[in-house]
């Protein structure tokens, strides 16, 4: 491993609820005893991973914003020109007005260039926020959609530049991504150089991931995958991947105390199971040999 540059890792799932969150934030603090370490919580439309750490002392907070045309009616020859470009359909001209929906834009700027009388220049739009938290050694980075937006990546993208212009010297970075291999997912894992794959041991949990392991394997990241609720359903998911050779570096057993905590936003690293659990991934990321972009 090398310490030149920060190790980007993302914890991320086939499916929701498998225990990302709880996988990101105990990982996080383990990683911390040692190390400046920074979580990023990317679930942009729920963020929960800074509930856990309510002892934190607030650094900022700041609104997000993407851009988005804003029709001059008093210069715009209602040419429709707009309206045929945008690959998106947010800007629709009906008889005289042109219509921009602000959900569906995506910032590519296209309506605005082109438009030959310069009708649509640009403007902010608020997303969401981004809000920073510092414990110790550990910084926790959140973003959050505001209600009714519709697109999380930009949110996504602009969390990650952000924080990354506060986490240059950090050892590690862990990106808690959202759930699922959609766009929100691609974006969160774009840029990490290790992704562990959180899943449970039931038909289901196995199902996601192999669809997960498949989306990283399109984008050509390393991926190990950790079992949570360990002991619940059966060992598809160890025969998976045993026979496909991907690591299967830690398990987390299905336990009453871990849920408790869990339930009432706090951390189970004194709970013997989950520290032997983070424990193995910790190992597990000092030994391999990290690959920076």
């Amino acid at each position: 491993m090398t310490d030149s540059q920060p190790n980007r890792i993302a914890v991320a799932s086939g499916k929701g609820g498998t225990g990302k969150t709880l996988v990101s934030t105990h990982l996080a603090h383990t990683l911390s005893q040692s190390k400046d370490c920074v979580l990023v919580d990317l679930d942009v439309e729920e963020p929960n991973a800074h509930l856990f750490y309510e002892q934190a002392n607030p650094t900022f907070e700041m609104p997000v914003f993407k851009q988005i045309p804003d029709w001059q009616s008093n210069i715009c020859t209602r040419c429709g020109q707009c309206a045929e470009i945008c690959a998106y359909h947010a800007v629709v001209q009906l008889g005289e007005m042109i219509m921009v929906l602000d959900e569906l834009c995506h910032s590519c700027y296209a309506c605005s260039e082109l438009c030959p009388v310069e009708a649509l220049p640009m403007k902010n739009h608020e997303i969401g926020s981004l809000s920073s938290l510092q414990h110790e050694n550990l910084t926790i980075f959140t973003g959050k959609l505001r209600l009714g937006e519709e697109q999380a990546v930009p949110l996504i993208k602009k969390s990650i530049a952000l924080s990354n212009q506060e986490i240059k010297d950090q050892t590690y970075i862990i990106y808690d991504s959202p759930p699922g291999t959609s766009c929100p997912v691609v974006a969160a894992v774009g840029n990490a150089n290790l992704v562990l794959l959180i899943t449970e041991p039931t038909p289901f949990g196995l199902n996601d991931l192999k669809i997960a392991i498949e989306t990283m394997r399109q984008m050509d990241k390393p991926l190990a995958v950790i079992l949570n609720r360990d002991g619940i359903g059966n060992d598809e998911v160890e025969q998976y991947c045993d026979v496909n050779n991907i690591p299967l570096i830690a398990k987390i057993p299905y336990n009453e105390d871990i849920a408790r905590n869990y339930a009432q936003g706090k951390l189970s690293n004194e709970v013997p199971q989950m520290a032997d659990a983070m424990k193995a991934v910790e190992e597990y990321i000092q030994k391999i040999q990290f690959h920076h972009a």
